[in-house]
């Protein structure tokens, strides 16, 4: 008998936050995510994106054993700037069995119906930095620390229930050359100095700590972000106290090193790139739990990586095609290469994101995964 139960108690939060742990827990490729941020989805005191969202967890029992869990989320912001009425479904995992899926979707699909949505799409979060896309290709990959892994049967199973693609998402993997003795990069140095006399511009991560960029620069960074991700798919601006939850989060993980933020005379943040620190083996040593050992690993992963994932980059309107972009890969490729790291591997691009992909189109590099969301209309999933 499938049973699916609102989360509502402080039990069931731990169940919902725990499950994946126990469904990959034979997957070499699964990466945790830290179980704090898992906590912290439904608190309105950490999770600032529930004062514009509306949320709800469910968990799916089979015979009176935990088999699956899902979320629906309701983003007014992303309805109100495509004019449709979605769902989300985020946090979907569970073992291949078609009743829990058509139970766990089919709960989404009545929440959304319930509050007016017509139609049902995912995996999304609450906006672009939280973790999206159903994987499609690479299941013999490890995931980055922002993305999700899931076995093939996921992307089968809701193609059969009647999804159709939706948004889709390619992930690299970068050889970094010896700097000094390539022409590309040798280049790009170049360029580099040039561009930063012509357009009057610093780049403060070579003079401030991350703490002092992020309390400076944080809100203006969001500034460029919004403007230079306002077009891709299911793209929802980072706004108000939302932001706080990033940059609590970058505080945490980033190493200056692998950051290029460029500001101008008037001081705004007219370009930046984020490259982490991978902290996935401190994350599956640990189970996702940062005490009460977790964080000396996860800090060790930090300061002395040897794995790094491409985050984020973007360049105000006014600056495309001016090249400065050259100034970040400078930067944080040479960085790269003097800590003795060989290989970068990017978080998700969409396919038709062109300008990204072309950024970094001079470094060796093949793809090595894919994902993607699906969408389909309310109603056939739902159980009453």
């Amino acid at each position: 008998m499938i049973e699916i139960r609102e989360v509502k108690t402080k039990r069931d939060l731990r169940k919902f936050a725990t499950y994946p742990v126990k469904l990959y827990k034979d997957c070499p490729y699964y990466v945790p995510s830290l179980l704090g941020d898992e906590y912290a989805t439904f608190n309105p005191k950490k999770n600032f994106s529930l004062s514009k969202n509306k949320l709800k967890g469910f968990l799916c029992y089979k015979d009176g054993e935990l088999v699956g869990r899902i979320a629906g989320l309701i983003n007014y912001k992303d309805n109100e700037n495509t004019g449709k009425k979605y769902v989300r479904f985020s946090r979907f995992e569970c073992i291949n069995d078609m009743e829990v899926f058509k139970s766990l979707l089919g709960a989404v699909e009545k929440f959304g119906k319930e509050n007016g949505m017509e139609l049902i799409h995912g995996p999304w979060g609450f906006n672009d930095t939280d973790r999206e896309g159903m994987l499609t290709e690479g299941f013999d990959k490890r995931s980055t620390y922002a993305t999700n892994y899931y076995y093939p049967y996921f992307h089968e199973n809701v193609e059969k229930l009647g999804f159709e693609a939706e948004s889709k998402w390619i992930e690299r993997k970068f050889v970094v050359p010896k700097c000094a003795e390539d022409d590309r990069v040798v280049r790009i140095d170049k360029m580099a100095v040039r561009l930063k006399e012509k357009y009057g511009l610093r780049d403060v991560a070579e003079t401030m700590s991350v703490r002092q960029i992020l309390k400076k620069y944080g809100d203006k960074m969001f500034d460029t972000l919004n403007e230079a991700y306002r077009h891709l798919d299911g793209y929802v601006p980072v706004e108000g106290k939302a932001r706080q939850n990033v940059l609590s989060q970058f505080a945490t993980i980033v190493n200056k090193k692998f950051i290029s933020f460029l500001v101008n005379e008037k001081e705004e943040v007219v370009a930046f790139g984020i490259v982490l620190a991978s902290i996935c083996d401190a994350l599956v040593k640990h189970r996702g739990r940062l005490f009460p050992f977790g964080f000396i690993d996860v800090l060790k992963s930090i300061h002395k990586p040897k794995e790094l994932e491409m985050a984020l980059i973007g360049v105000k309107d006014e600056y495309k095609n001016t090249g400065i972009n050259a100034i970040i890969i400078s930067r944080i490729v040479n960085n790269i290469e003097k800590n003795g790291i060989t290989e970068i591997e990017s978080n998700p691009m969409l396919e038709h994101n062109h300008s990204i992909q072309s950024m970094w189109k001079f470094l060796d590099n093949e793809v090595v995964k894919k994902r993607q969301t699906y969408i389909k209309e309310i109603g056939s999933l739902i159980q009453e």
